[in-house]
């Protein structure tokens, strides 16, 4: 866009930074009042939480600390009217700062800004005294009941908050979380708690010392010394301290997931048919041979014996390498068993047994719409290997793959189980499934049809794809995840061709002469999400350089999508407008997010004015779970509050298909016929968008 040119749409972008330096030390003050604790506890919940957390015992699992630190941190206010202030100093944050402008119309435009600032605990002795607190009685919880002795508050499960018939847990992260989880859990409560208060709380060794001798720890330098070598001793690539502030380790941003919901319905059976139950026990105790030992009884729906022939791995199904070659379809049911340790059984016993029935160390994600139950039936395994710092399988069960990691030095007793669905897949989007994520890399296990892969940049259409290596099991070389970027600087796509004979009605392709590149992306899930342009009738694969430049201004708003179970991004430019004052002419473009469930979709309304660089278009309008420019409605009308080089503002519509006319309402008024609009407004101006077909048919703008 030119220089001294304007666009707002119905966007908006917030930028926030936050720096935390430790404060010196402080003499005790005098008593402050349980109105101050109360106010720095509810300002600073998340962050006292997260350190009750890190440091109860790990040995509480996962439920139970996670209910266990919120219960600490909401009785940790003074009991009285007053409380005696901490000696130990809170730390200061330095402000931070958020912004955003944002205007536009899904069916009407406005103009604005917006900002705010945070700030931290700064010198607050309230957030002092409620912190040490926390730590004490978390320190507490760590010790363990001695006899004859009056059990501290700390150490019983939590009253309130207390939560019937889920189990929550936070966040799932990579295998970096996971190492310095199982790191964690060896060091004692007082230096777990040291490693947070310098990792999260940023306070000096001597600050530290003073804390934890407050809060009741006995021997501070030896927790000083633990927490400093844990610190130091990096986790493949990544810094221990940086990994503190994951969703891993964040207790307020969780899942749930059921309890055991067959041991539920048993109880409920046996407590409405308790006579009846014991006399069934007696007469089976009476049977000759009673009830001897059942080598199958500890084992997961043991007595279920389609469910344990399902968790056999010598039963998992394996398919032929060339099996592809010669079948009528080609998706996951087709791709044959690859990796170095497909014939681990004792690795892929573990991975069955934790898909049957996960423990609470296993962390447990799952695409939106996507059962996470047991297998059903013995399924197919497409890979078992050693993937940067842990052990990986793939299964596929003809409706969802799964994905298996453990640590891969030990600590088989954390694991990971990802789901994602993939029911009616087929060549498009059946190329490659995330393998593993590292370091802000992700890595791809690509089809037995590929035949070579690539990287492309997004924002740099005119830059050629850049080789990338594949192991001889199809497993790629890191590549830089664009799902696990904190800005937009470049968006890494995997670029594949195939040799594959063509696709089912699932999935339309561009194949030429059976060597099609496809796009595909991270979008923070099991499955990339492929990359397409055109018309929703005929979406094809992104190959001309029109498709490319377009795509180009459009990456940026892919984060809109993650995480939201999408199989593909259709990019559609409906409209070429010239803009008024001979300013050039802009490209409204379609973005639609089709999802593997079905429902769900998201979509975008682009308005990209003329620009000297690949700037982000402006999102003029969205919607979700509407069928606008989809394959069943393609019809779309949004608009843009512009500002022309001259300093005049206008309101710009355009519609796609065959419009009669567009009119505007509301803040300013105007009509034109066919599908292109533009009329003089004021800076600020609301107006309402519609449009009519030849027929009198009303079109309403995208909202």
């Amino acid at each position: 866009m030119p220089p001294d040119s304007a666009v707002t749409a119905s966007t908006a972008t917030s930028a926030a930074v936050s720096a935390e330096t430790s404060v010196p030390g402080a003499a005790p003050l005098a008593a402050l009042g349980v109105e101050q604790a109360e106010a720095a506890l509810v300002e600073h919940y998340t962050r006292l939480v997260r350190l009750a957390y890190l440091v109860l015992p790990p040995s509480l699992g996962r439920n139970r600390r996670v209910l266990t630190a919120h219960a600490l941190v909401q009785r940790s206010l003074p009991r009285g009217r007053t409380a005696a202030r901490s000696a130990i100093p809170a730390q200061s944050r330095a402000a931070g700062t958020d912004g955003g402008t944002g205007a536009g119309t899904g069916g009407g435009t406005n103009g604005g800004t917006d900002g705010g600032t945070a700030t931290g605990a700064g010198r607050n002795p309230g957030y002092a005294y409620v912190r040490e607190r926390v730590l004490r009685q978390a320190l507490d919880a760590g010790r363990p009941l001695r006899r004859l002795a009056r059990p501290r508050l700390a150490q019983l499960p939590p009253p309130l908050p207390r939560v019937w018939g889920l189990r929550l847990f936070p966040r799932s992260g990579g295998a970096d979380e996971l190492a310095l989880d199982q790191r964690l859990s060896g060091l004692s409560g007082p230096a777990r708690a040291a490693f947070a208060l310098r990792g999260l709380e940023l306070l000096t060794d001597k600050e530290v010392r003073r804390l934890l001798h407050a809060a009741g720890a006995v021997d501070t330098e030896t927790a000083l010394a633990e927490a400093a070598d844990a610190a130091e001793r990096r986790i493949g690539t990544a810094d221990p301290v940086e990994l503190l502030r994951s969703p891993e380790f964040d207790p307020c941003s969780l899942q749930a997931r059921p309890t055991d919901l067959m041991r539920r319905r048993q109880y409920g059976r046996a407590a409405l048919a308790a006579a009846a139950a014991l006399l069934v026990c007696g007469t089976l105790l009476g049977l000759p041979g009673g009830w001897g030992p059942d080598d199958d009884a500890d084992a997961p729906y043991g007595h279920n014996a389609a469910v344990a022939a399902a968790l056999d791995p010598a039963r998992v199904r394996r398919i032929a390498p060339a099996a592809w070659q010669t079948s009528a379809r080609t998706d996951f049911s087709v791709w044959p068993a690859r990796g170095p340790l497909a014939e681990d059984h004792a690795l892929l016993r573990r991975a069955l047994t934790a898909w049957a029935a996960p423990g609470a160390s296993v962390h447990i994600s799952a695409t939106p719409a996507t059962p996470s139950g047991p297998p059903m039936g013995s399924p197919q395994l497409l890979y078992a290997g050693t993937v940067d710092a842990a052990r990986v399988v793939l299964f596929h069960d003809g409706l969802r793959v799964v994905r298996y990691a453990e640590p891969a030095t030990g600590g088989e007793e954390v694991a990971a189980l990802d789901f994602a669905r993939v029911d009616g897949a087929g060549t498009a989007v059946a190329g490659a499934l995330v393998v593993g994520r590292s370091d802000g890399d992700v890595r791809y296990l690509t089809a037995p049809w590929v035949r070579s892969a690539s990287v492309r940049d997004l924002l740099d259409p005119a830059k050629p794809a850049r080789p990338l290596r594949r192991d001889a099991d199809g497993v790629t070389a890191p590549l830089a995840s664009p799902a696990m970027a904190q800005d937009c600087r470049s968006w890494d796509t995997l670029s594949v061709r195939d040799g594959s004979d063509g696709d089912d009605s699932s999935d339309s392709s561009d194949s030429e002469n059976g060597a099609t590149e496809r796009l595909l992306t991270d979008l923070g899930e099991l499955t990339p999400a492929r990359l397409t342009s055109g018309p929703p009738s005929a979406p094809g694969d992104v190959t001309s350089p029109a498709d490319r430049a377009a795509w180009a201004r459009t990456a940026c708003l892919l984060p809109a999508m993650r995480s939201h179970g999408v199989r593909s991004v259709n990019s559609w430019p409906y409209a070429r407008q010239p803009l008024p004052e001979s300013n050039g002419t802009a490209t409204w473009l379609c973005t639609r997010a089709d999802t593997w469930r079905g429902t769900g979709s998201r979509v975008l309304a682009q308005f990209q004015a003329p620009a000297r660089t690949a700037a982000p278009g402006a999102v003029a309008a969205r919607a979700e779970d509407t069928p606008a420019c989809g394959a069943r409605e393609s019809r779309v009308l949004a608009g843009v509050l512009w500002k022309s080089r001259g300093g005049t503002w206008y309101v710009l519509a355009a519609g796609s298909g065959r419009l009669g006319s567009v009119q505007v309402s509301g803040g300013v008024r105007g009509s034109a016929p066919g599908s292109l609009l533009a009329v003089r407004a004021r800076e600020g101006v609301q107006a309402e968008l519609y449009g009519e077909t030849p027929d009198g048919t009303r079109v309403d703008a995208l909202r």
